[in-house]
């Protein structure tokens, strides 16, 4: 079996789990606590598991929006601080690691509450991963060298004309992502993208219950993100990653380092001038929202709820209530 696959089969580890995905700044965090503070008052208790792909790491809390203390001991979270930012993670290890949370919140007759907004961490789960070509050394060393000469903006710009969903997927400077979209095309001739469809070829698989916060108006959402960085600002977050920076074995390049927000503080304090800082990140940030509804608009099958709506968290406490009761009524019959 591949190393890219899950062990179990595409789907299935997530069916009759929980799931509340959304764009950043949207509500999600509260909305878990909140489905966990009800169910639990109904006497089922909840664990969440994160998918998110900069709250595995250690030491980058108040960029990634982390849970507090209070929060990760009121509800028990699975999938936060595994690693150092230092240490790569991939979509196929967030699958069988979630996929080993999963089971064991499951053997304690829990219900597992999958909570994120990398989106691609969510597709890995729910359609399985592709079995890709394999890294090759030099060719990643060749695109390394034009990116050094032309910029990533050039690269995702020839990205774009070669494999438009892709890099409709990706950030201009995301540079781990669009290398490994150019190294696949160049290894078997065929777009990344291509090699994402064979969960269409395979019997649809089984849906857990997907509740996605999605703003009616994108201004509400604008306006979450810029008081959130600036709240972020104000809890130290500059300080966070001057101390990042401190340490000898985290450089810019990493993939934890280029996590929206760090990125540009981390330029920022290179360059010296931070005036730029708030708005440069601001500005990734919103692009970020839009890519994950981008993804999520691919979920046809999700329940959508308004993220801007007063009673957001009300409406998402019904429908997860409804999804339990139907669940236990499904298993009694």
């Amino acid at each position: 079996m591949s190393a890219y696959r899950s062990m179990a089969e595409p789907g299935t580890v997530v069916a009759g789990c929980l799931c509340i995905a959304g764009p950043t700044a949207s509500g999600k965090s509260a909305a878990a606590l909140a489905v966990a503070e009800a169910l639990g008052a109904d006497g089922m208790p909840v664990e969440i598991v994160s998918v998110d792909s900069a709250l595995v790491y250690r030491g980058m809390n108040i960029g990634s929006a982390k849970p507090s203390r209070a929060e990760r001991a009121a509800v028990p979270h699975h999938l936060v601080d595994i690693l150092e930012p230092s240490q790569p993670y991939s979509a196929a290890r967030f699958v069988a690691d979630a996929g080993e949370c999963i089971a064991r919140i499951r053997a304690r007759d829990a219900l597992p509450l999958l909570v994120g907004g990398t989106m691609l961490y969510f597709k890995a789960l729910f359609d399985g991963l592709d079995s890709l070509p394999a890294a090759d050394p030099l060719i990643r060393a060749g695109i390394d060298a034009r990116a050094a000469t032309e910029g990533w903006p050039a690269l995702h710009a020839e990205l774009a004309r070669l494999d438009a969903p892709t890099a409709a997927r990706l950030a201009p400077n995301d540079s781990q992502r669009i290398q490994r979209a150019l190294e696949v095309l160049q290894l078997s001739g065929r777009p990344l993208s291509s090699w994402h469809t064979g969960a269409l070829r395979r019997p649809p698989p089984q849906r857990p219950t997907l509740i996605a916060l999605e703003p009616q108006d994108r201004a509400w959402l604008h306006a979450r993100i810029a008081q959130r960085f600036a709240a972020m600002l104000d809890a130290g977050f500059v300080d966070e990653v001057r101390a990042l920076r401190a340490r000898a074995e985290l450089h810019a390049e990493l993939p934890a380092m280029r996590a929206v927000g760090y990125r540009q503080a981390w330029q920022a304090l290179d360059s010296g001038d931070l005036s730029q800082l708030q708005p440069g990140a601001v500005a990734a940030t919103r692009q970020l929202a839009k890519r994950q509804l981008t993804w999520l608009r691919a979920m046809p099958w999700r329940t959508v709820v308004a993220c801007d709506a007063p009673d957001a968290i009300e409406q998402v406490v019904r429908i997860a209530r409804r999804a339990v009761t139907a669940a236990a009524a499904a298993d009694a019959s």
